[in-house]
């Protein structure tokens, strides 16, 4: 789990989280849906993350070695599960499928925060078919060595962790970076520019953690991006200690920016505005033509599945479905408490397919 939170934690996450309680989402009206039906498109996956729905029953899929592969559904017979090739592994990585061919693979970081890189890690590859193996394209630690984020709190300015791709249609790739909590922009000719900055939020301490204030500034951690149905670009926040459940945002950003910022202080103006608030540990984003899917880890929030002390519950994560009205964005949640520690989330026309559980044995799943 430190792997996936690994600039979040302020020393020890040995605390006592056993009286958190679940926070339902916001932003807007919050109702549960109860007529989702849940299916396995493909089970026995190891800890499956990164999810790309290309469409026609064929769905990009990533697992903890690395490995990346083609699930194709067929009728009345078992899906086909081809393995296309493998990154660095420990972690899943996130994938998404660009122009011509390309699918891009984007590997987090390694070690505890601070620490040098592992070979392969803190990396965007490229991979088509006809390649041996990946081929790296992007070293997004380097290029967060010379763009520190301003606004960090644990005395890592140029720390990178980046965790969430979305390729857009000119060829450049968006990348969430959970440490530097800010989002970049890459092209395939190199040039690489931030594209927005998160700032921390002030958080109430939950009961149970062990610190003496009431409230404590807490880091974004940009975990996801996806392109919504308006052509915006949303970021998801895990939020980082102490992990307050309810305290994760949506941003939306006005396509084409360069160094936005997204301000908890004032979410209603600039090119990064507050599409929603009120959720908890968000760990992926996805879209369709009408509505943007967000992806909760946990319905506790991640320190509580990261707790040396078992929490009940815990491991119930959520899936949201949100809809931006005329004044409010309302929230519904899919598949409600069938959902442990979900990781992914991709959208096409046969369904919604969610990976999980992020840990271990996992499967591939479609929501109708």
């Amino acid at each position: 789990m430190r792997k996936l939170v690994r600039n979040t934690t302020i020393a020890t996450t040995a605390v006592l989280v056993a009286t958190l309680a679940p926070a339902a989402a916001g932003g807007g009206h919050h109702h549960h849906h109860h007529q989702s039906r849940l299916s396995t498109v493909v089970d026995g996956l190891d800890g499956p993350r990164g999810v790309d729905a290309l469409g026609r029953g064929k769905t990009l899929v990533t697992e903890t070695d690395g490995s990346f592969s083609l699930v194709v559904e067929r009728r009345h017979r078992d899906p086909r599960v081809t393995e296309l090739g493998s990154v660095p592994g420990g972690f899943p990585p996130a994938i998404a499928a660009g122009r011509r061919g390309r699918i891009y693979l984007l590997t987090g970081a390694s070690g505890e925060p601070g620490s040098p890189q592992a070979p392969g890690a803190a990396t965007l590859y490229e991979w088509r078919h006809g390649y041996d193996a990946p081929k790296p394209v992007f070293d997004v630690a380097a290029y967060q060595v010379g763009d520190p984020d301003p606004d960090d709190l644990e005395n890592l300015p140029a720390d990178s962790n980046p965790f969430g791709l979305a390729a857009l249609r000119d060829g450049s790739v968006l990348i969430a970076d959970a440490a530097g909590n800010d989002l970049l922009r890459w092209w395939p000719d190199g040039t690489v520019k931030t594209v927005a900055r998160l700032k921390p939020r002030v958080v109430d301490v939950p009961d149970g953690v062990p610190l003496p204030e009431e409230q404590v500034p807490s880091e974004g951690v940009a975990t996801s991006v996806t392109v919504g149905p308006d052509g915006y670009w949303y970021v998801g926040e895990l939020r980082g200690f102490p992990a307050t459940p309810g305290t994760s945002q949506i941003w939306r950003i006005k396509p084409g920016s360069v160094d936005a910022v997204c301000d908890p202080e004032d979410p209603r103006h600039g090119r990064c505005t507050r599409y929603a608030d009120g959720l908890t540990s968000i760990v992926d984003l996805g879209a369709d033509h009408r509505s943007v899917y967000a992806v909760s880890l946990s319905k506790l929030s991640w320190l509580a599945v990261e707790s040396e002390e078992p929490v009940p519950g815990a491991e119930i994560g959520a899936l949201y479905r949100l809809i931006r009205g005329h004044h409010q964005v309302r929230v519904k949640e899919l598949a409600s408490d069938r959902l442990t520690l979900p990781a992914g989330v991709d959208v096409d026309r046969r369904g919604i397919y969610v990976t999980g559980p992020v840990f271990g044995p996992g499967a591939l799943s479609k929501i109708r």
